[in-house]
């Protein structure tokens, strides 16, 4: 029996880098997902969640984005506390705060793909800042429209219910985790990696 020696071709390092930046972002929001504080407005808590879907899809694209949101939520649904109230388990992502986490990958995808205009990375403080802007609007009214139709159809509520108790009271949140995101790429120190 003969054994086979051929040569493995080696991953390319930008893929390396890449997936690595992704898994940091993953791993940061997974740190920081747990920490929520409950409001009297809504069922659903506030957490800094949504600022680091923001990131995922300003510096790391549309690809690499989205796989740092996937492997966020595969490591909350495999059991790791990483859910907001330190949540975990595949239970989480049906629970009635479940369609603003199934939002994520998409939210980082569609800001990846408005802001790079593709999935070549381009700087995002170089992009116009209307631009930016708008991106993060869309992804901020996928994230809620997600979340509080999910909410809505999972606990029978109307859309005004719905709307009222988990999407109006994060509004003035949301504006200023936009800012924080725009600052923190407009400070030029998570540039994107180009291929």
């Amino acid at each position: 029996m003969e054994t086979e020696r051929d040569a493995v071709e080696l991953v390319e390092g930008d893929v390396v880098r890449q997936f690595a930046r992704a898994a940091v972002l993953a791993a940061l929001l997974g740190a920081i997902g747990p920490v929520s504080v409950p409001i009297p407005l809504s069922p659903a808590p506030v957490t800094l969640q949504v600022l680091f879907v923001f990131l995922a899809g300003l510096v790391l694209g549309p690809v690499w984005g989205t796989v740092s949101m996937v492997l966020y939520l595969t490591a909350g649904a495999i059991g790791l506390p990483v859910f907001s109230g330190w949540e975990a388990g595949i239970g989480s992502l049906f629970g009635n705060t479940g369609g603003y986490l199934w939002s994520y990958p998409f939210a980082a995808a569609l800001i990846g793909f408005v802001v790079h205009r593709g999935t070549d990375l381009r700087d995002p403080a170089d992009v116009p800042f209307p631009i930016v802007v708008g991106a993060l609007l869309m992804a901020t009214i996928l994230i809620y429209g997600m979340g509080t139709g999910y909410a809505a159809w999972l606990l029978d509520l109307e859309p005004w219910e719905a709307i009222a108790g988990y999407a109006l009271p994060f509004v003035p949140g949301e504006v200023l985790k936009m800012a924080a995101a725009i600052a923190i790429v407009q400070s030029g120190r998570l540039e994107p990696i180009r291929s």
